[in-house]
């Protein structure tokens, strides 16, 4: 396969951080970092312009990372509730994304990419959950989501231990 070196513009997940020469297969080059200008073909005059920017890209990273600092402390007492339909066992009959997550967010002011908010999967219990966000490549916070029944849960035959149980935050599930 074939493969060219890049040089980063912007930090890329499971990649590299800004400024970083890379090795990549070409293909991903050609057709993702490159024409997103998250990368430049690693040539000497790319380096050196790099490096004459390096002062005030550590401006840049410095003022990114105070602003998403500032965030996080907004964001830490923040709890977001959503409301689905659910079943007996608690079980929901949908789920809550990471994009319900994001535009919950969107509707309290804060603008955060959906691809950074870390759900391993799509919520699917009634329960509280933590939710981790990346604001920044070092700044990372926690965010309580609480899933509750819309409505009225159908009980049906529980008894009131069962039903205490069902309500109770799904606590296995929070901590992988």
């Amino acid at each position: 396969m074939a493969h060219t070196k890049v040089l980063l513009r912007e930090d890329v997940d499971d990649l590299g951080a800004r400024g970083e020469i890379v090795r990549v297969r070409s293909g991903y080059a050609r057709n993702y970092l490159l024409p997103r200008n998250l990368a430049v073909q690693a040539t000497a005059g790319n380096v050196k312009g790099i490096e004459s920017e390096r002062a005030a890209l550590l401006k840049k990273e410095a003022k990114e990372r105070s602003s998403a600092e500032a965030q996080s402390e907004q964001m830490s007492s923040l709890e977001l509730e959503f409301k689905r339909k659910a079943g007996e066992q608690g079980l929901l009959y949908g789920s809550v994304t990471s994009m319900d997550v994001a535009e919950a967010l969107r509707e309290r002011g804060y603008e955060i990419d959906r691809h950074r908010i870390h759900l391993r999967e799509p919520l699917k219990r009634v329960g509280e959950y933590t939710v981790p966000v990346r604001l920044h490549r070092e700044v990372t916070i926690d965010l309580k989501v609480r899933v509750a029944p819309e409505g009225e849960v159908i009980v049906g035959h529980l008894t009131p231990e069962q039903q205490a149980e069902l309500m109770k935050p799904a606590e296995e599930e929070s901590s992988e």
